[in-house]
């Protein structure tokens, strides 16, 4: 597999559908999944430098097309035994951060609808998977690779949990109103009300997937109140079980009484190609996780508008 494998078949996947597209990879005999939109390439093993107090789960500094970036041992970080064999790395951008992942080899990709993930059961080291997807012949586990990043680069948890400071006359206006947040990490959907609740924001209603959220919000448009009464503003991730973000905003643009509500994206998964498919369904601003900050100044442009 290479890049041009993965930009040949990421043109295919239009936005909006609630269809993803992983690469399958292996660690030691389990199989695992990355969604494509995180993958920039995949590359065979390079000359490593190690780096003195680095976190365990890095095995040091490599370079490529000119960029240092680090490369996370996932055998180490999955308390898997550690093979030698090891022979690809799965380079990724997350939360505007390039990194590495040395894997044990590369299969294929596959297409596959968010309503087939499902959540992993509450056993072992499940806290490291956001999602178990059931094919023919095998189930592919899906990582929280955010969570692995915010561990190996604490700088990520510190600006989800930093709050711009305003007067407390702004704190009060931002009392009144109701956010609906779709967010599946658990981790980051706690940080991220946590947050909100500092700045201000303390009528939040979370949900763990975009299914969830969107039929609270069909409730809403089949009330007989005005939907500002119920919620002012969405903010949603893109990378979600049963439902992604991007299809949840298609949802909101079709329905009459919701169309007219901000959506916000809030992802790690930012970068040019995703930000022009969430303009082209409507997304009235994108800001790429951890960058709260940005997150609040546009929540006020939006609702105090």
């Amino acid at each position: 597999m290479n890049d041009n494998a993965l930009d040949k078949k990421g043109i295919l996947l239009e936005t909006g559908t609630n269809e993803f597209e992983i690469v399958e990879f292996h660690v030691g005999s389990v199989t695992y999944g990355i969604n494509v939109a995180k993958v920039r390439e995949v590359i065979n093993v390079v000359p490593v430098t190690k780096m003195p107090q680095s976190h365990p789960y890095v095995d040091g500094m490599f370079t490529l097309r000119g960029r240092v970036m680090p490369l996370v041992n996932l055998s180490r970080c999955l308390g898997e035994e550690e093979q030698s064999s090891a022979k690809n790395i799965i380079v990724s951008e997350l939360n505007n951060y390039h990194v590495g992942f040395l894997v044990d080899g590369v299969s294929r990709i596959h297409r596959v609808s968010w309503t087939a993930m499902e959540p992993p059961p509450p056993i072992g080291n499940s806290s490291m998977v956001v999602g178990i997807i059931k094919m023919n012949d095998k189930m592919v586990l899906l990582l929280d690779f955010e969570k692995i990043i915010s561990e190996i680069n604490p700088e990520i948890n510190i600006k989800l949990k930093t709050v711009p400071q305003k007067s407390e006359d702004i704190k009060s206006q931002r009392n009144k109103k109701s956010i609906i947040l779709a967010e599946d990490s658990p981790m980051l959907r706690e940080l991220l009300v946590g947050t909100l609740h500092e700045a201000g924001y303390l009528n939040i209603i979370p949900y763990n997937n975009g299914k969830d959220a969107w039929e609270a919000m069909q409730n809403i448009a089949m009330s007989d109140a005005p939907v500002e009464t119920k919620v002012d503003i969405v903010i949603t991730d893109i990378e979600m079980p049963q439902m992604d973000g991007h299809h949840l905003l298609k949802r909101i643009r079709e329905e009459q009484r919701l169309k007219h509500l901000p959506v916000i994206i809030f992802s790690s998964l930012i970068n040019d190609e995703m930000r022009r498919k969430g303009e082209a369904i409507g997304a009235n601003g994108q800001i790429s996780k951890p960058e709260i900050g940005q997150l609040i100044e546009l929540l006020d442009k939006l609702t105090f508008q």
